[in-house]
């Protein structure tokens, strides 16, 4: 992964349970329960509604933070943050709203802190984005009900995220309007770029330390997900090309470069150092969307480079960067 990941929890407070409005409608929802949770590893059972909320890895957090509610625990993220709260924008930004001034951080880079996960005394751990593994989720099973990923690791899209997470909450209907809230805004968004529609992306990894090889993200992968929500779509060059349904990611010996030849858009990781490495390269410099330079490469002083794994949040932050982009990158495309 591109992504580093740290774990983190924020300490119990006035808002680290469901919010006023969740609670308000909970005589309606204890007829749903128990809840039932299918996920790769067996069915998560939860027979009431949580109160406290824990969440690990990746952007989950994010989902009960956009419905109101601080998780007592949550990951923090060590790639795309700027100081050493472990706090990207988007999440610090929801925090303030929610008036949460010190949130407590899991610093445990070489796996979960289960004894620090088990303290925050969660009725719940959220890890539907994650890359659990089977032991971990039978470890976290013991103190709370887990709801973890439904196929395979890091490849649960951000709306599957949002209906997992929030049903695992007890706050299903709540979450489908966040989807919908979340949707309506990223088509208002597309409106702006009609240059998109229609044109061929592949999110694609290079290093500029060895341009031997590179890693294509898969359409399993959130982040090419959200590119076809953009209107733009992966050509079948590329999708005939990726055999397992269940990977986030491909590598490619450079040899095999005639791949990307039908990208209209190259997104990534990356700078100007490394385009221009890739435009000087005898193999890579031949693909037409580096040699055109229809590259949309995210540098990791931008927002972006956390975002394009999405959640609510990161999506509503970064929307309007992110488009102007790509369509930067497809106004190149002849």
């Amino acid at each position: 992964m591109i992504m580093l990941l740290t774990i983190f929890i924020g300490g119990c407070s006035k808002s680290s349970q469901i919010n006023n409005d969740a609670n308000s409608s909970e005589k309606n929802n204890k007829s749903q329960y128990p809840i039932k949770i299918k996920n790769k590893f067996g069915t998560t059972v939860i027979k009431q509604k949580p109160k406290r909320v824990a969440t690990i890895h990746w952007g989950n957090q994010d989902i009960p933070l956009a419905l109101g509610v601080e998780p007592v625990g949550f990951s923090a993220a060590n790639f795309g943050v700027k100081d050493k709260s472990g706090l990207l924008p988007w999440t610090k930004k929801k925090l303030k709203q929610l008036d949460v001034k010190n949130p407590k951080v899991f610093r445990d880079t070489d796996g979960l802190d289960f004894e620090a996960i088990a303290d925050s005394k969660p009725d719940v751990i959220l890890a539907a984005y994650s890359g659990i593994t089977k032991e971990d989720y039978k470890t976290l099973s013991k103190i709370a009900p887990v709801v973890a990923y439904p196929k395979s690791p890091w490849t649960t899209s951000w709306k599957e995220q949002v209906r997992l997470d929030a049903k695992g909450m007890g706050m299903e209907k709540q979450g489908k309007r966040l989807i919908s809230k979340t949707e309506q805004k990223i088509q208002n968004g597309v409106k702006h770029y009609p240059q998109l529609k229609g044109k061929t992306v592949t999110w694609v990894n290079f290093s500029a330390r060895d341009l031997s090889k590179f890693q294509i993200y898969t359409s399993a992968d959130p982040r090419p997900a959200l590119l076809e929500e953009f209107g733009l779509r992966y050509p079948q060059s590329i999708t005939r090309e990726i055999k397992s349904k269940q990977s986030y990611s491909k590598d490619f010996s450079s040899e095999k470069a005639e791949v990307l030849n039908d990208t209209d858009i190259i997104v990534g990781y990356g700078d100007q150092k490394l385009y221009k490495a890739l435009k000087n390269d005898p193999i890579l410099g031949k693909v037409p969307a580096i040699k055109r330079g229809s590259v949309a490469f995210i540098d990791s002083d931008s927002p972006i480079v956390a975002a394009g794994t999405p959640t609510p949040l990161s999506i509503n932050y970064t929307l309007d960067e992110y488009l102007d982009l790509l369509g930067k990158a497809a106004g190149k495309v002849q």
